[in-house]
């Protein structure tokens, strides 16, 4: 698997080691400390579909802060000035979420079936490049599903990279691996951490002077968040026998969801930055919004059969500014621009929750 090297000492500028790269702190740690020994570092950075960051860079929200919308891939790389590849995975990704092997973490996260794919992505990479070995961030015991020590040894097995793959951050507490062993790397300049603290992280990038990271809770991505997760599962039980695409998981992403009937759901955008995000859309689904006054922009999903319109006419009054009013009227439109209107009263609360995903 690993590029032949010579006999005699090594030299290891000339050793190119290949890691999972998500801008956060871990995984920028286990890079400099292999830059640190001369190593020449590749980052790969996979998008799947399902980072927040991305789709926060997308809405556009003015005054948003820096860091909810960097690239932390990237900036990583920038930090450390090494480069980092960032690979387009949604379409492939999205089978593993919708099917993964080893099932899913507290929400839609098919975390243990995620680090295999990514990494057997990255073994292609660097087979393709030349590379010697695959590092990645992760720390024994830190995350309940994927990172205990049968975990760990399950990952491998799955990708086949039969002590191809270091985990610098706690190398020193698992079976040493082959680039070690060959002297490509100082196994004693690797570190042992185990556990859920980060203390020993937290001091080690303050010496380094690395002070832009991301907080861990689950990184940036939507499939940890019970919101989304939710509105991902309603989605797939609603497919009908179709099929779900990359680019069905956009709307997942913004707004309020309601499901008006087994074929139809209503989004409505819940301020300006998300009325004007749908608003693109009205050429795709139907839409409706209030007559008068601040309203929402309402899109309708699926197909659309005459019995939704009041809910859906009366959900988009509730959110108008005019609420308070006995009566409001409502226009819809379809993706021809066809308008139609009813006059209704804004729902109740009680029976907004029935319908709310």
């Amino acid at each position: 698997m690993a590029t032949p090297i010579p006999a005699g000492p090594v030299d290891r500028s000339q050793i190119k080691a290949i890691g999972l790269i998500s801008g956060g702190l871990d995984s920028t740690l286990a890079a400099k400390l292999l830059l640190d020994q001369g190593l020449t570092v590749i980052g790969m950075n996979y998008s799947t579909g399902f980072c927040m960051n991305n789709f926060r860079r997308a809405l556009d929200r003015p005054g948003q802060a820096p860091h909810r919308v960097r690239h932390e891939g990237l900036r990583a790389g920038s930090d450390l000035e090494m480069p980092v590849e960032v690979v387009d995975v949604a379409d492939e990704y999205l089978d593993i979420v919708l099917r993964p092997k080893f099932g899913y973490g507290s929400q839609m996260n098919p975390c243990i079936d995620c680090r295999i794919f990514m990494l057997r992505r990255a073994k292609q990479y660097m087979e393709e490049v030349g590379g010697h070995f695959l590092f990645t961030g992760e720390v024994v015991a830190q995350r309940p599903m994927s990172q205990h020590r049968p975990t760990l040894r399950l990952i491998e097995k799955e990708t086949d990279l039969g002590g191809f793959l270091l985990r610098p951050l706690s190398a020193r507490v698992l079976p040493e691996t082959i680039p070690e062993r060959l002297g490509w790397v100082d196994r004693e300049r690797l570190l042992g951490i185990h556990g859920r603290g980060r203390k020993v992280q937290i001091a080690l990038a303050e010496a380094y002077g690395i002070r832009e990271y991301p907080q861990p809770s689950g990184g940036c991505c939507h499939l940890t968040d019970g919101t989304f997760a939710r509105r991902l599962r309603d989605r797939i039980a609603h497919l009908n026998g179709g099929r779900l695409a990359s680019e069905d998981l956009v709307l997942l992403k913004v707004g309020r969801h309601f499901r008006l009937a087994d074929r139809c759901k209503a989004i409505v955008g819940r301020d300006e930055v998300e009325n004007r995000f749908l608003e693109p859309l009205r050429r795709r689904f139907w839409s409706a919004e209030t007559a008068e006054g601040g309203s929402p922009i309402t899109l309708l999903e699926g197909e659309v059969p005459p019995e939704v319109l009041p809910l859906a006419a009366s959900i988009t009054a509730r959110y108008s500014s005019r609420r308070g009013q006995a009566e409001i009227e409502v226009v819809f439109r379809d993706p021809a621009g066809t308008e139609r209107r009813l006059s209704v009263a804004p729902m109740r609360d009680d029976d907004l929750d029935r319908l709310r995903i």
